[in-house]
């Protein structure tokens, strides 16, 4: 998995990268994107059956692969669980309608909005939305707290599970 340099997401050849909703949409058809998020989110739950060893629970503990690298780790449960990421154009423009991953203001954690293209009206599903994201995330060993924002609008911080 791979991300560019400004975050936005990133696809080497032969290679697969977590949409975090800041880059384009996938550029393989859906069912293709399906096996691909299938395959992903297998290793790393085997990778956290592997490390997690102490644990009652082991894939209800994020692994340290994912404690090192949240955004993507997010990115991919969300994806996994079904839940569509946004998109931008190469302008930067919002053309899809679904999750924002993006490091949060403190290190170790994760900000996840619900955003769309202007007029689409994310900001009116954006609670129910990211309680659904919040919901994917707590058995997965990540706490997500609801807060709102700058103009009201709502957004998820995720860290691991205490």
């Amino acid at each position: 998995m791979t991300a560019g340099a400004d975050g936005a997401d990133a696809e080497r050849p032969g290679g697969f990268a977590a949409a975090t909703g800041d880059g384009p949409p996938p550029s393989v058809p859906p069912e293709v994107r399906a096996a691909q998020i299938r395959v992903a989110f297998g290793g790393l739950s085997q990778i956290r059956r592997l490390t997690n060893t102490t644990a009652s629970d082991p894939g209800a503990v994020p692994a340290a692969w994912e404690r090192n690298q949240p955004v993507r780790a997010i990115a991919l449960a969300l994806e996994a669980a079904g839940i569509a990421p946004s998109a931008v154009d190469g302008e930067g423009r919002r053309t899809a309608t679904g999750f924002r991953v993006a490091p949060g203001e403190r290190p170790g954690t994760v900000r996840v909005e619900w955003l769309g293209p202007h007029g689409s009206g994310a900001a009116q599903d954006e609670e129910s939305r990211l309680t659904a994201c919040a919901a994917v995330l707590g058995p997965l060993g990540w706490e997500a707290l609801l807060y709102r924002g700058p103009r009201r609008r709502r957004f998820l911080e995720v860290e691991p599970a205490p």
